[in-house]
């Protein structure tokens, strides 16, 4: 029988998941994408790149990247054309998070173009922008003071939030700045542990909510400790995978722990019948007095 901690890959939970981090491993969020026998290609920097089959998606995968920005995908209406979109992840963000989306990709790249070049309802976006929203709210997620042309929500220990871009953007600057549609992070505001994600306009609503769902997802993510900055660990909760063993008792525990015994009864000896002559009867008798 085969031990499940061992097939974790981390000595402790981290919780909430938004504070865990970079697993710094990127396999797990290609494999959806690698499964659909997508074209994988490396430059000589040792960055990856994947290609859809017909060449309208793609995804790199840029640890000598130019910046920050580790996970950048694609979408094309026509392959030589511009972007339709674009989401991107920095090098902090928790890898489940880019997982989930290369799921959702992966399943919506299956269902056909008007899926994965699905653009939102163009005479109510605010209303598609709604159902990305909703499992943040759902766990208790807060709306911030409303300002000029951004929605915000705020988890309550303030440690990760959403901010959702209305009007008019430059589709440029969306693809290559933080200037995007959705923009979301996570972690403390000092330091290289905070993470971002974001996704352009005409992004379709399922996959900025597969990212929103990993986020919000109560369960904790497997981190081993000594990886987490120091960032991470101040303000995460960690419980470890093994329960530590119970300590061992000391030489007085085990004194007040032992059972009382009662004390030993004291025997008395007692004469027990014999047929033998005892002393007394040895003694010569004792004179009778003479009555009267």
């Amino acid at each position: 029988m085969t031990d499940p901690d061992l097939d974790i890959d981390g000595d402790v939970y981290v919780f909430p998941r938004y504070l865990a981090g970079t697993t710094g491993i990127g396999d797990p969020a290609l494999e959806p994408l690698m499964q659909l026998d997508w074209e994988l290609t490396h430059d000589d920097l040792g960055n990856a790149y994947l290609n859809a089959p017909d060449h309208k998606v793609r995804l790199g995968f840029l640890p000598e990247g130019d910046d920050d920005g580790l996970w950048r995908i694609n979408a094309y209406v026509d392959r030589f054309g511009p972007p339709a979109w674009g989401v991107s992840f920095n090098d902090s963000c928790p890898t489940e998070f880019v997982t989930a989306f290369t799921t959702a990709l992966a399943q919506a790249y299956q269902d056909g173009t008007e899926h994965y070049l699905a653009q939102p309802d163009p005479t109510d976006p605010e209303l598609a922008a709604f159902n990305a929203v909703a499992p943040l709210i759902n766990c208790g997620w807060q709306i911030q003071h409303p300002r000029w042309g951004v929605m915000e929500l705020q988890t309550p220990d303030g440690m990760a939030g959403l901010e959702y871009a209305t009007g008019r953007l430059d589709a440029e600057r969306e693809l290559t700045t933080l200037e995007a549609r959705w923009y979301m992070w996570g972690g403390p505001k000092n330091g290289y542990a905070r993470w971002y994600a974001t996704a352009s306009t005409n992004t379709p609503t399922p996959l900025v909510k597969a990212i929103t769902q990993s986020v919000s997802d109560p369960a904790p993510l497997p981190r081993w400790k000594d990886f987490l900055s120091r960032g991470l660990r101040d303000h995460a909760q960690l419980v470890p995978v093994t329960p530590p063993p119970p300590p061992v008792p000391t030489p007085l525990d085990v004194h007040r722990t032992a059972p009382r015994r009662r004390p030993a009864l004291i025997t008395r000896s007692v004469p027990r019948w014999s047929t033998t002559t005892t002393p007394s009867a040895l003694l010569p008798a004792r004179p009778s007095s003479l009555r009267r």
